[in-house]
């Protein structure tokens, strides 16, 4: 046999391969065309199965699905852009969720907007680079000096939010000054006082002001295991109330505390100490002698201090006794002093439980990592029970 007769039926195989790719690619493409190019590779297909045969068909539809190869490798591209922004919010809304600590109440455990003292600052994290200390740890350095001899116009705090760490802009002795950070927190760090006369020259303000620990929640195990006592949980604000009777989602929609004690638990705090009789028993025990993470909240060091008594509303103002309701969970702040927590609003329920806090992943400070991991800093906690360390030692 002449395998010459062969060549024809290669051709037409060739030629219907081709007729194929082009359009299924014309089809695939057709919602990223214009319509100048649809008819233009409609005409190069209809000159392909209609023309006698030569290569000048074979060529020009060549030449057509390669221009389309390359429009339905833009396709692939956002199609792939598409699938993974889908997988991330997907991830985010089911498993993970990003969340910034917006206040002191979790201190030292977790840290919101707070300024760090030079003096304290005992480590070599805070440099003089404006930009590693911003990219890597949060952190913009503050100082402010007197430029005037004078008294401070509390009617001139004003705040310019515009920057990524916002600054206060004040008056003294008819000057303007400014600190990094917002006014509550400027009052704080720099002890502003309209009462006093302030000398030029006196420096109020020596530091860095930090936005604080940024974390991922994780979202699926509290589906999965029991939620413990010690437990560091995010839960929505939606129908609590405060002593007030005010609603708490006005002071944000989210809070994160540590879970004190489950439904059916008897609580009290008594001389700065938080006592629990779990559900089915008869006596009170030490939370930290039946909850392991809130040894280090009793350790007296680093910054934690225990619980306040009579802070509160209802019995824990009379320091009474309280008993937490089914499907509900009692929530407390590490820094008690300074923690709008259960003891006003109430016991959360079931279903404002969002997750666990899980990993801090920005700034790299020595809370980097998985949440309540560190030990105290080995510092004895001041006596009103505010942290007096190295928030960004390496220890």
């Amino acid at each position: 046999m002449n395998i010459l007769q062969y060549i024809p039926f290669t051709a037409q195989n060739r030629r219907r391969k081709l007729l194929n790719e082009l359009a299924g690619q014309r089809h695939s493409n057709d919602d990223i065309l214009t319509d100048a190019e649809k008819a233009e590779f409609d005409r190069v297909i209809a000159a392909l199965k209609t023309a006698p045969a030569g290569k000048a068909p074979e060529k020009e539809a060549e030449k057509a699905a390669a221009k389309l190869g390359k429009r339905n490798m833009v396709g692939d591209w956002l199609d792939l852009f598409l699938v993974v922004g889908a997988v991330a919010f997907g991830l985010r809304a089911l498993y993970f969720q990003p969340f910034r600590i917006p206040t002191s109440s979790m201190q030292p455990t977790l840290y919101g907007i707070h300024h760090i003292d030079k003096e304290h600052e005992g480590s070599p994290l805070l440099g003089k680079n404006k930009l590693v200390n911003a990219l890597l740890y949060a952190a913009k350095e503050t100082k402010c000096t007197v430029k005037a001899d004078g008294m401070l116009d509390r009617d001139s705090l004003a705040h310019d939010a515009s920057g990524f760490f916002g600054e206060t802009i004040f008056s003294i002795g008819g000057k303007p000054h400014s600190a990094a950070g917002d006014p509550a927190k400027v009052i704080d760090f720099a002890k502003l006082d309209p009462y006093r006369i302030y000398r030029k020259n006196e420096v109020i303000a020596d530091g860095y002001i930090s936005l604080g620990d940024h974390l991922f929640v994780e979202r699926f195990s509290i589906y999965l295991t029991a939620l413990k006592r010690g437990d560091v949980i995010v839960f929505t604000t939606e129908n609590l109330y405060d002593e007030n009777n005010e609603p708490v989602i006005n002071g944000g929609f989210f809070y994160i505390k540590r879970l004190a004690a489950l439904p059916g638990d008897t609580i009290k705090i008594v001389e700065n100490q938080l006592w629990v009789k779990p559900a089915n028993e008869k006596s009170f025990q030490k939370i930290q002698d039946i909850s392991e993470p809130f040894q280090k909240v009793y350790s007296g060091k680093g910054g934690y201090h225990g619980h306040i008594s009579e802070m509160g509303a209802g019995a824990f103002a009379a320091g009474g006794e309280y008993t937490v309701p089914a499907d509900h969970y009692f929530m407390l702040g590490d820094n008690s002093q300074f923690s709008k927590d259960s003891r006003f609003f109430g016991p959360v329920p079931r279903r404002n439980i969002m997750g666990r806090a899980f990993l801090v992943f920005w700034p790299f400070s020595r809370r980097a990592g998985l949440v309540d991991k560190a030990a105290p800093v080995d510092i004895p906690t001041g006596n009103h029970g505010a942290a007096t360390f190295p928030v960004m030692s390496k220890q």
